[in-house]
């Protein structure tokens, strides 16, 4: 069968390969044509647009970018029709592909969605869209199928979180060989995770280096983005016991002894590391009072959200500063305390359903497409 596959971001991509890698176990002759990166280019198929093309943040970016994204939407269409898939697979990405949705659905495209928008987080309107222009929703997060079964009364399949999958298939570090071929010590590891974008590394990065000079005992490794080279990070590495490690970020969290996050699927991916984190987050004045007044949840990070408690520490705006990091980071390096994080970290990956969200999803749209 003919797959197209519309992702728009980094962990799109990561998500996008592995889906593709389980479709092909059930359909030999599966052809892909897609929207994404270098994982999902790696496994076959036509890449039509890489993620780098597509990522525009915060309302400003959009406005600013609205000619660029209404031509992607216009050569999207096209390109769908003259490929003629027997499905569409929108990942994540919502802005862009619920629109691609209402059109595909119009011209009675199979539509399938895997990794639901966060329209529980904000923009809930959203499902009246869903209900009408997807056939089926694939969900990774364990409260978000009541949210549609029993709120919304739209029925989803919850198929476990892709990342459980991602980190149980990566092939194990050796730590000294890793600590050398960084020029790290055999210092603990603190590991800043300070986003993916300029702006958000930008507001974020410097905060959580400011209590550097208090930890003379640890070394700060400091995980470098895919897109963003050394050359920008250079500017905020000052200190010699600060060190910049790209594309590594999986090698980093499982040699850390503890980590500081940015908001983000980043958070969920320290906690399935088992590294205890304080979770950061600090946008510009207006972004926050407008996404504060929109967005109606008790909680932040994604381990806060499916535990449903406040596991870990989020600071968040003007909450954001030296002396509540060094207070919050203090607790991470105590040991008596390193132990609840660890007993939550349990709870968590046993709610995320464990491993096959990739099979699981694979398998049921290829039976669905197969038996329509």
């Amino acid at each position: 069968m003919k797959y197209y596959i519309i992702s728009g971001e980094a962990s799109g991509d990561l998500h996008g390969s592995n889906l593709m890698k389980s479709l092909l176990l059930h359909d030999v002759n599966a052809e892909f044509r897609f929207w994404g990166g270098d994982l999902m280019q790696t496994i076959g198929g036509t890449l039509v647009k890489h993620y780098k093309e597509l990522a525009f943040m915060g309302f400003l970016e959009v406005v600013m970018n609205l000619r660029t994204i209404t031509k992607n939407l216009a050569f999207c269409k096209t390109d769908i029709d003259n490929y003629n898939p027997d499905v569409i697979i929108f990942i994540d990405y919502p802005g862009f592909n619920l629109r691609i949705a209402k059109w595909a659905k119009q011209k009675q495209y199979k539509t399938h969605y895997y990794i639901s928008p966060q329209i529980w987080a904000w923009k809930e309107n959203r499902i009246k869209a869903i209900k009408n222009d997807i056939d089926e929703m694939y969900v990774i997060l364990p409260f978000e199928k009541s949210f549609y079964e029993d709120k919304h009364k739209f029925p989803v399949h919850f198929v476990g979180h892709p990342l459980i999958d991602a980190i149980a298939g990566r092939v194990q570090v050796d730590e000294f060989e890793f600590r050398t071929q960084n020029g790290l010590s055999n210092k603990p590891i603190i590991a800043l995770l300070p986003g993916s974008r300029k702006q958000e590394i930008t507001k974020i990065l410097s905060i959580m280096l400011s209590v550097v000079d208090s930890y003379k005992n640890y070394q700060f490794v400091i995980a470098g983005a895919p897109g963003q080279d050394y050359n920008f990070y250079k500017q905020f590495i000052k200190k010699a016991n600060v060190h910049f490690i790209s594309n590594r970020t999986y090698d980093l969290l499982s040699v850390s002894t503890a980590a500081l996050v940015t908001s983000g699927t980043a958070t969920l991916e320290t906690g399935l590391f088992k590294v205890p984190q304080v979770v950061c987050y600090k946008g510009g004045w207006l972004s926050y009072q407008i996404g504060k007044r929109l967005v109606k949840l008790d909680y932040i990070s994604l381990v806060n959200l499916i535990l449903n408690r406040g596991a870990v520490t989020e600071l968040i705006q003007n909450d954001f500063n030296t002396n509540r990091l060094k207070k919050e980071l203090d607790r991470l390096l105590d040991s008596y305390e390193r132990t609840k994080f660890f007993i939550d970290y349990y709870d968590l990956e046993k709610a995320l359903g464990g491993r096959g969200a990739s099979e699981n999803t694979a398998k049921l749209i290829y039976n669905t497409i197969n038996n329509t």
